[in-house]
């Protein structure tokens, strides 16, 4: 049989690892690694000496065929990403379409794709965050320039829609993004609800909730500025 793993890893504390996730990596043959730096220190925590391949965005066709090659000789792989579920802005939904591309083309034959659940920023966020309803949207990282002018924008629509939009942001952008998000808002809706989360499962983590106003004074203190974010607007 050919295996697959999607494994989940920490996004922050690394005691935040299941047992099964911490068999397989043990078990399997080949690792595909985000950052093999980052990979190595899980791994070094938890005494596992499986040999990694770096594995990313950059990555080119000739490794996607070499997996689904050792995959259909029998070898078995786990996918993980820096931090949290793989298949969620990262490579891994091209890997996995690329393998069930191969079975359907009959090059690969009893492929197994087994998720294994785990640490995910956004269902972290989602539980402390008190989001009215059942429904939210999703945008991942949102654009760095092109595009970004016109998220913002449409955020009102998106709430309005959705009930709530939740996304990622780095530090060295979140002021200016959330500054966007006040300054694009209409003015006719009522001022936007913010849940900031801060440098989740980490040392320093800290989920505040707020007006955009109020977010952005939180955030003119540089040093609040430091570490990544999901940003939960409702």
């Amino acid at each position: 049989m050919s295996n697959l793993y999607i494994v989940a890893t920490p996004i922050g504390n690394l005691e935040d690892m299941t047992l099964r996730a911490i068999r397989i990596l043990g078990e399997v043959d080949f690792i595909l690694s985000e950052d093999t730096r980052v990979t190595g220190k899980l791994l070094n925590h938890y005494e596992i000496d499986t040999q990694m391949i770096s594995f990313h965005e950059h990555s080119g066709p000739e490794i996607f065929e070499k997996i689904a090659s050792e995959i259909s000789d029998g070898k078995s792989y786990a996918l993980v990403t820096d931090a949290g579920t793989p298949g969620i802005s990262d490579p891994g939904s091209r890997l996995v379409n690329f393998l069930r591309g191969k079975e359907s083309a009959g090059e690969l034959s009893d492929l197994e794709i087994t998720p294994l659940p785990g640490a995910s920023a956004l269902s972290t966020v989602i539980s402390a965050a008190g989001i009215h309803g059942t429904e939210f949207y999703f945008a991942g990282f949102i654009p760095k320039k092109k595009g970004k002018q016109t998220f913002l924008k449409s955020l009102s629509d998106l709430t309005e829609k959705f009930g709530a939009v939740v996304f990622f942001e780095s530090g060295h952008r979140i002021l200016k993004t959330i500054q966007g998000i006040e300054e694009f808002y209409p003015e006719t809706k009522t001022e936007p609800k913010i849940v900031l989360a801060k440098e989740l499962t980490k040392i320093h983590e800290k989920i505040i909730r707020g007006t955009s106003s109020e977010i952005i004074e939180f955030l003119e203190d540089e040093k609040h500025q430091k570490g990544e974010f999901v940003v939960v607007v409702e």
